[in-house]
């Protein structure tokens, strides 16, 4: 089945979004330090997440996939289904401050995908991460954003309830998050149909 590379029905909204948007950093937000990004590559479902303008309510089974680049930066492949159909869109993340020891990356995508005209970037502070590398917390200089990631489309509710405290300790209205549908087969990628075809 062919594909277009395109967003979530509103993509376009990212760069009135993140262009204009106007919000108070928080010095005292806790941030992961010394990152090991390798162990951090692979794939992420999103477990749950404050809503915004560029996903969908209805989207499901959406995740992201991280590979590590040569020059150190990271190939993100942001996904998800509405109404069965396949949507993605493909950005650069590198470190803010490559000098500082911080997990603090911008994430920076080309709109629209299919015809890349002008970069939107955004921000992606990793504020938790478990010993073996299996559930993230993440946010960024505002109260605006927040993800809670796993390696596992689901996950349990002790460990759900652990990463929603840990989000609420950094000040986030945690009742703003809203679960993310995951399927109990997480569909394939694009590469996994055409390799199993």
């Amino acid at each position: 089945m062919a594909e277009k590379p395109i967003m979530l029905h509103s993509l376009l909204l990212v760069a009135s979004l993140l262009l204009t948007m106007v919000a108070t950093s928080n010095a005292d937000t806790t941030v992961v330090k010394n990152l090991d990004i390798k162990r951090y590559m692979g794939r992420w479902y999103q477990i749950a997440s404050f809503p915004t303008l560029f996903q969908p309510k209805n989207a499901v089974d959406t995740r992201a996939t991280y590979t590590l680049n040569d020059n150190g930066t990271v190939n993100v492949l942001n996904e998800d289904w509405v109404d069965g159909k396949r949507s993605f869109i493909q950005g650069i993340a590198y470190k803010a401050d490559p000098n500082s020891d911080e997990a603090k990356l911008k994430v920076k995508f080309y709109i629209p995908p299919s015809f890349p005209l002008f970069p939107v970037i955004g921000d992606y502070w990793v504020l938790y991460i478990d010993q073996d590398y299996q559930n993230a917390v993440i946010g960024g200089p505002t109260k605006l954003f927040l993800w809670i990631l796993s390696r596992k489309s689901h996950i349990d509710d002790a460990t759900y309830n652990k990463l929603v405290e840990t989000a609420k300790q950094e000040g986030y209205d945690v009742a703003k998050l809203l679960k993310t549908p995951q399927s109990e087969a997480p569909p394939p990628s694009a590469a996994e149909e055409g390799s199993s075809s």
